[in-house]
């Protein structure tokens, strides 16, 4: 029996992809909603319950990767929750959460672990969703850790072109945190497992790689699979140059690029404070929960840097940079 699947922000880096394995699946008929439609999607504004309601006739499942502004996701959460609860039959709803909640955290983290105190305005967001979700009466919700490979603007493109640019490299003690990456591959199987499986449902999963790298040599093997080696070494004083005074102004591009309608993607991305302090935390995702219930084996880093070499070099860098 088919089942109709809704996936909001299913024209995003991770929504398109959970849209073509659906697709694939000989089981799914996805329906791919999006604020604009792009791609041949539904155009839908998740934030309008009237608008929700007749997106949700005949579908039994939704999965929620909306990438937007904290308050936008929050907003349409909260509708979705509001909407969905309402059905005759609540749909089975698969949140995208991220491990950003669990803050500056240290040490080995499952899901039992409290949510982190003075979270940034996305982890805010992301705790809000999980807590209104919990209210839902058949909700999973998946904590990836940092989603690299193929079509990853944040965790491959931007880090491609700093490798290249030699802005980062060896950071000595500033790449020593612990990398939680997670293949776009894998998250994509973890979310069709929690659609499949009944086990996963009301339960909370990290999704991470097993034995994952430090920064320091995530960034040296990632350089060798694309050809920008030998690796720079960069001092303290160099990130903290990165960090307090190019940030900003780059930002500021960035966004204004973004608004123009041009590629951020070819200007130098900046290096946020928060994203140095995120390469010396050393927090390890505890994903047993995601192997032992939902079925994941997680791919090794080399297969996963050999794939988004590839998209690299055939221009895919720059392709997802307004999701």
């Amino acid at each position: 029996m088919t089942r109709r699947i809704l996936v909001l922000g299913g024209t995003g880096f991770i929504g398109r992809r959970i849209v073509a394995a659906l697709a694939a699946s000989g089981w799914a008929e996805p329906v791919a909603a999006s604020r604009h439609g792009s791609g041949g999607g539904l155009a839908l504004d998740a934030t309008r319950p009237a608008a929700l309601a007749a997106a949700l006739d005949g579908c039994d499942a939704v999965v929620n990767a909306i990438a937007a502004a904290p308050a936008a996701m929050v907003a349409a959460n909260e509708a979705l929750v509001a909407t969905a609860a309402q059905r005759p039959t609540p749909p089975l709803l698969v949140q995208f959460s991220s491990m950003a909640v669990y803050g500056a955290a240290r040490g080995r983290i499952d899901e039992s672990a409290p949510f982190g105190d003075r979270l940034g305005p996305y982890a805010a967001a992301k705790r809000a969703i999980e807590l209104r979700s919990r209210s839902y009466p058949r909700a999973v919700i998946l904590r990836p850790g940092c989603v690299h490979g193929p079509g990853s603007e944040q965790w491959s493109g931007r880090i491609a072109r700093l490798l290249r640019a030699r802005r980062i490299g060896d950071l000595g003690a500033g790449g020593d945190g612990i990398a939680n990456l997670v293949l776009i591959d894998d998250v994509v199987a973890a979310t069709l497992a929690a659609l499949t499986r009944p086990a996963a449902a009301g339960a909370t999963f990290n999704l991470a790689m097993a034995d994952p790298p430090d920064w320091n040599e995530y960034f040296l093997r990632f350089a060798k699979a694309i050809g920008a080696v030998p690796l720079a070494r960069r001092s303290e004083r160099r990130l903290r140059l990165e960090t307090r005074l190019l940030a900003p102004p780059l930002k500021l591009l960035e966004r204004a690029a973004a608004r123009a309608g041009r590629d951020p993607t070819r200007l130098p991305p900046p290096i946020p404070p928060s994203l140095a302090a995120l390469w010396r935390q050393e927090i390890r995702l505890d994903s047993g929960a995601a192997e032992r219930t939902l079925g994941i084996s997680w791919t090794g880093l080399d297969r996963g840097l050999a794939a988004t070499a590839a998209w690299l070099a055939a221009g895919g860098e720059g392709s997802n940079h307004h999701q």
